[in-house]
Parts: structure tokens; sequence; C-alpha cells
């Protein structure tokens, strides 16, 4: 029997085996009866084992991982009826536990649920290692890609933005100094000479003596 066909029916006490999935529900047979059921998606929720996971003071961890310490723990299971006997087992079990968040009905839970798994000899420890080894594979990967991707993009993008306002300011002053050259130039070969002051004044000091003359 596998790990990863066991749900928890909401509404159901137990655990339960999927046997077949449909598209309003499932058929499941009961770890404890072996009864088969169907249950509706519309009034039940099914939740995998693997799936669940339980607040600790650090990170949280899957169901399995509790599983496996209460396995390898030797210690007898406590009474569910007795709260306070619950929680010092699994303060010896598995002392990281947010208890502040785990309620007393969830270890009544865990400890029935272990029972049942160990009835039906399913083999719980399997998914545990294998996520231990994923952790352990995908961790050294990830910085070494990252940090050469930036390099490059930084060198590429600094040398374009210095060289473009230097082009902008060469452009200009190749435009405005033969402007300013050409202007004067063009202005003094087009003007024409300008008669003398003194030149005028003397044409008409010539010119009134001989009025003069011709009176007498």
């Amino acid at each position: 029997m596998e790990y990863s066909r066991i749900v928890a029916v909401t509404g159901l006490p137990g655990l339960y085996e999927v046997v077949s999935s449909k598209t309003d529900g499932a058929i499941v047979r009961s770890l404890e009866d072996q009864s088969t059921k169907f249950i509706s998606s519309r009034i039940h929720n099914l939740s995998h084992l693997e799936s669940i996971e339980v607040y600790t003071v650090n990170d949280n961890i899957t169901l399995a991982d509790i599983f496996l310490s209460m396995k390898e723990s030797g210690q007898s299971l406590p009474d569910t009826k007795d709260n306070k006997v619950l929680k010092s087992y699994f303060e010896n079990v598995y002392p990281d536990l947010d208890f502040d968040r785990v309620y007393s009905s969830d270890l009544k839970k865990m400890v029935k649920w272990y029972e049942v798994l160990k009835q039906n000899n399913v083999d719980f420890t399997a998914k545990s290692v294998e996520k231990e080894e994923e952790t352990s594979n995908e961790t050294p990967e990830v910085p070494k890609e990252k940090p050469q991707k930036e390099k490059t993009k930084t060198k590429t993008a600094e040398p374009v933005a210095e060289k473009a306002p230097k082009e902008k300011k060469e452009k200009l002053e190749k435009v405005t100094k033969p402007a300013a050259e050409k202007t004067p130039a063009t202005s003094t070969k087009n003007a024409k000479p300008k008669p003398k002051p003194k030149e005028k004044s003397e044409k008409k000091a010539a010119a009134a003596p001989k009025k003069a003359a011709k009176k007498k």
C-alpha cells in the first residue's frame, strides 16, 4: 500500500486509501474495516497525508517526519485521553514542535494515524528520505549562475552612456564655428562704398560762385 494514496476525509474518522478518482469525487477504502465507499467532492474534502505539514519552532515539517521520529524513538504510544501525557510524549519524540499552534486534537490524530499506518504496513519512511535528498541536491546549484549575468550587463551598459554626449558636443562645435567665420566675409564683398562727406561740401562751394557771376 502506497503512502501517497492515503488520505484523510473531512467529517469522517480514520484513514482511507484512494482506489479511483472521478470528476465529482473519489472511491476510497477504509484502512480499519476495508470497506469501500464513494466520497463526493461537494460534501467532503480529501487531504493527502504526504501534503500535510506540522508547525515547528523553525520551518514546517511533513507528517511523515513526525511518524519517522515516533518510529525511531522506540517509545510506547501514549494514552490519547490524557493531554499532559500526549504533550510530554511529543516533547521527547520531537521537541521542536510548536505546541502553541499544534493542539491536543492534532497530537491525538497523529498517534491514531500512526497506529493505523503501522497495522496496514504502510511505508512512510521512503517519502521523508526522498525529500531530504532533493533538498541536499538543489542547494549548491543556485548561487553559481546569478553573479555572472549581472556582471555582463553592467559592463556593456556603461560605455554607451558616456560616448553619446561627447559625440553631440563635437558636432555642435563643428556647425557653429564656420558659421561665425563666414558672416563677416559675405557682408564686406556686397557692401557699396559710401561717399565721403568732404567731397559733397567742396562741390557745393564750387557751384556757388558760378551762379553769382550770371546775375551780374
